[in-house]
């Protein structure tokens, strides 16, 4: 047998991470897949160092867990020495499997941050300019010299409210709209580079340059909302470790010089103008004469927020987009289609006449004349380009995004290939276009496939909204809005972790939360809360299936990930938000809220229309007295735990009491989310389930396959559906065309998610992730991948149950678990075959569940597999690790196999 082999390792759910402030941090790791079965880890010794030749020696200066029994291995807090600011940590797992054998990782690190705020040596410092119209941004340049080999550098910065860093006339790493949005008056963030290799000996100069972001929507075009917390400014200090042994910081202050940059506009919501008339060519780098333009940079007051290190990945370009056809509907206007929408922004290369001026307008849709619509999406949003008249320029905006398919393109004579002659044409002449799409620089951690091409392209769509929509915050769309609406945070969120490794992003989204609630104990729809709402539009403010991410979000990371530190972290917010909802519930009754948000009515996507506010609202209330009761538990809060189990069932007595009527075994009227949210979440009494999920059943079956649930009740109807054995009626919903569901987007040419469920025809934005709930059923419910992390054990549970629905002939699922990959494939063979390939990760146990009836064989290929009986119709097993091959046969095939 092959010993354990540990892949790759984790600290705060990353790779290597620099600059992180948390004290304790979390570490894990994963292993490699093994040709050996039933493998696990028993036991494990984590040793931390000061530097790497230490662990390769054996030894450790700065912790040594000991060796400690058991399976986990997917986030330990670090128990050691306080850490160091600046320090770098290197860390290394030895790990025994059951046959008492050790195997040793390679050596990782993670390198610490500031870790307060009064390690800074650079001072906060602005210009007059503050990015309203007519108004320049300000850029900022210092010049310095090293004369004496470097061994390391550092650079640590926060520009409000964003920046970029430049050094020696190039951009400092490749992350974008840094740093991270924040209620900047709780949080401020900062990033760490490693500057190294960008200085040289003699003197270097470094730059930054400012956009307003979310810190200041001055407004001027298209704006959501308009508020400042301030005006544009930075902090920075380049942190200089020589070879000798002596340190040097250059900080932010008033050495550094100002001038306005071309930056003429930039509004995260309305766009962004820049003049490149106005580049001042080598400004950020040595041997530039200032003019009189420069001047001492001003000190400015600093934001009231505290300053963290930002731990959530960076928003990079991650994709690039070709255009895929060009029209012009009008002389001199030019519609290019990028193929399909996404967000970012277009990057241009243009040549022309200095002062001439390109404008880009991009928009999701066109207009019947095939003009670029910004209808849905937010109007006016452009972006203006003046030309300095030297050669080809490359143009991109810097500080603002949107989301678009198409872009409008304005005061060019023609569009022509760079090696193409334009000397004729007076205009500029655009020689390229593409869209980038950002995101963050997140893994992939799963994918689906499956032998049907519409659920293939279901699954298509939701992903592209799903990136579209991950920012810094996981925003409603990436244009009108561009706000955390939280109810999607954990309705979507096992359809975002079957994906994307974001386990990073959603431990921001919780610090984002907790920044966020209230004095007495309200968590908004909204965070970081930019747009308060009051009456009589503050049920925009306090609906449950919003605020309860705070709760359920931090029960997922465990879940999903084995992050049993958030819970920790945040239980002081949950329970204050449980105690607010307490305190404002009416009898056990939460009388307001948004319930049952966009679901589909007479009247249009909106307000609820077929589901009660209060029975959505406390439906969930429910669900997050019983998710509490388990976090309690978990933490060893044995009081709290049982104050949450008297309140869950205070709750689940009034629910009943309130929208049951027995005589008709109905919720309120019937709807297909006033059925569904009381048998998913556990509130339908034992005695009437059947009857309440047949109904659920027949209203969608009458209705042709199409239910009217919406925004949070569609996760609870596909929940109830698929835990009662009805995944063919969910596989019936995707089949319409004509009807609004996934079927009709595409068929209504989507690209991408929409906001409503018949949002190609209807208008509303054309990206939004919302309502794909489907997701999750794709994987767990069709292919039949699904797990969970155990803390009792540390290790995690596979479950793979295949749905053998429609027409589907094979199907396959594989995700990264915190353990390692887990898979399934299955696929119907000829006759009544059935035959699922499965892997279950080193230190994970599979339970596989092989739809068949109990006269129905199977044959098993890879030893411990261990049938453990019959359920719901299938045949179970019971499995450590490995690949194992199950194929069933019916009665009949057999017969007649035999007769041959």
């Amino acid at each position: 047998m092959t010993e354990l082999i540990i892949s790759s390792m984790r600290t705060e759910g990353r790779v290597q991470p620099m600059g992180l402030d948390a004290t304790a941090p979390m570490l894990g790791w994963t292993f490699a897949s093994s040709p050996s079965r039933s493998r696990s880890q028993t036991a494990y010794r984590i040793r931390v160092a000061a530097c790497e030749e230490l662990l390769v020696d054996g030894r450790s200066d700065v912790w040594d867990s000991g060796w400690r029994d058991g399976g986990n291995q997917a986030a330990i807090a670090y128990e050691g020495a306080p850490l160091e600011p600046r320090r770098r940590y290197y860390w290394q797992v030895t790990v025994r499997d059951d046959l008492g054998r050790q195997a040793e990782s390679p050596v990782s690190w993670w390198e610490t941050g500031l870790l307060r705020d009064g390690r800074w040596s650079g001072k906060w410092i602005g210009d007059a300019s503050d990015g309203t119209a007519g108004r320049p941004l300000p850029q900022f340049r210092r010049s310095f010299r090293i004369e004496k080999p470097v061994r390391c550098a550092r650079a640590y910065i926060s520009g409000l409210g964003h920046y970029e860093l430049r050094l020696n006339g190039g951009k400092v790493g490749d992350y974008e709209l840094d740093p991270g949005w924040t209620e900047y008056d709780k949080t401020v963030l900062y990033i760490a580079y490693d500057i190294t290799d960008a200085l040289v000996q003699g003197e270097n100069v470094a730059g930054i340059l400012l956009g307003n972001g979310f810190y200041n929507v001055a407004g001027g075009r298209y704006t959501k909302f308009k508020d400042s917390y301030g005006a544009p400014k930075c902090l920075a200090d380049l942190v200089i470790d020589y070879a000798d042994g002596t340190s040097e910081t250059i900080g932010t202050d008033s050495a550094w010089r100002t001038a306005a940059s071309p930056l003429a506009f930039s509004c995260i919501y309305g766009g962004e103008d820049y003049d490149a008339q106005l580049e001042q060519e080598g400004w950020d780098r040595s041997g530039f004469a200032e003019g009189a333009d420069w001047h001492e940079a001003a000190e400015a007051e600093a934001p009231s927020g505290e300053l963290v290190a930002q731990a959530a990945p960076a928003l990079k370009v991650m994709e690039r987009l070709s255009p895929v056809s060009i029209a012009e509907p009008k002389p001199g206007l030019f519609i290019v289609d990028l193929g399909r929408n996404f967000s970012g922004w277009p990057e241009i290369a243009v040549s022309g006449t200095q002062g001439a001026t390109v404008k880009l307008i991009p928009a999701e849709l066109l207009t019947e004349d095939g003009l670029a619509n910004q209808k849905w999406s937010g109007s006016p949003y452009e972006l203006n380009y003046t030309l300095s008249g030297m050669g080809t320029e490359v143009w991109r905006p810097r500080f603002t995004y949107y989301g678009f398919r198409y872009v409008q393109v304005e005061g060019i004579g023609a569009i022509t290939p760079e090696k193409d002659g334009h000397e004729a044409c007076k205009l500029p002449v655009l020689h390229r276009i593409e869209g980038q799409m950002i995101y963050p620089d997140v893994r992939k951690a799963g994918s689906f496939c499956c032998s049907d091409d519409r659920l293939n392209r279901i699954h298509e769509i939701i992903n592209r909204a799903m990136l579209s929509n991950m920012k810094s915050v996981l925003t409603d769309c990436p244009h009108r809005e561009k706000l955390g609406w939280l109810e999607q945070v954990h309705l979507m969120g096992p359809s975002l972790i079957f994906n994307y490794d974001v386990e990073a992003l959603l431990m921001k989204v919780l610090a984002d939360i907790a920044d966020a609630q209230q004095p007495d104990g309200l968590i908004p729809t909204t965070a970081p809360e930019y747009v308060v709402f009051q009456e009589p539009w503050d049920v925009f403010r306090h609906a449950v299936a919003w605020g309860g991410a705070s709760v359920l979000t931090a029960w997922e990371l465990l879940q999903r990930y084995g992050n049993a530190g958030v819970l920790q972290r945040h239980y002081e917010t949950m329970r204050r938000y449980i105690d607010y909802l307490t305190v404002t519930a009416d009898g056990n009754i939460l009388r307001d809220g948004l319930g049952d948000w966009y679901d589909v009515g007479p009247n249009g996507p909106g307000f609820s229309q077929n589901t009660p506010v209060p029975l959505a609202e406390t439906a969930i209330y429910y669900g997050l007295a019983i998710v509490m009761r388990s976090i309690a538990t978990r933490l060893g809060f044995t009081e709290d735990a049982d104050v949450y189990a008297r309140l869950a069932d205070s709750i689940k007595g009034a629910f009943n009491r309130e929208f049951f009527d027995e005589r008709t075994v109905l919720y309120a009227e019937g709807s297909d989310a006033a059925l569904a949210m009381p048998l998913a979440i556990g509130l339908a009494p034992d005695a009437h389930r059947d009857a309440l999920f047949a109904r659920l059943v027949r209203n969608i079956e009458e209705r042709g396959g199409r239910t009217t649930s919406g925004d949070v009740g569609h996760r609870y109807v596909l929940l109830a559906l698929a835990r009662g054995g009805r995944s063919d009626l969910i596989y019936r919903m995707t089949r319409s065309t004509d009807t609004p569901g996934y079927g009709y987007q595409i068929a209504n040419g989507a690209t991408t998610l929409t906001e409503a469920w018949d949002g190609p025809t209807v208008g509303k934005s054309q990206n939004h992730f919302m309502l794909g709930h489907l997701e999750e059923w794709l994987y767990t419910g069709l292919a039949g991948l699904d797990y969970r992390y155990l803390p009792e054990t540390g290790r995690f549970a596979v479950k793979v149950k295949p749905g053998i629905v429609g027409d589907v002939l094979w199907a396959e699922a594989r995700h990264e678990l915190r353990a390692g990959q887990a898979s399934v494939r299955w696929e119907q063979g000829e006759g009544h075959a059935l035959e699922v390939a499965v892997e279950i990760p080193v230190n994970a146990d599979g339970w596989i569940h092989i739809p068949v009836s109990e006269f129905d064989s199977v044959a098993v290929e890879g030893d411990g597999a261990r049938f453990v009986g019959h359920e719901d119709g299938c045949a179970v097993y019971r499995t450590g690790s490995g690949s194992f091959v199950f194929t069933a046969k019916s009665r009949s095939d057999r017969r007649s196999v035999d007769q041959k």
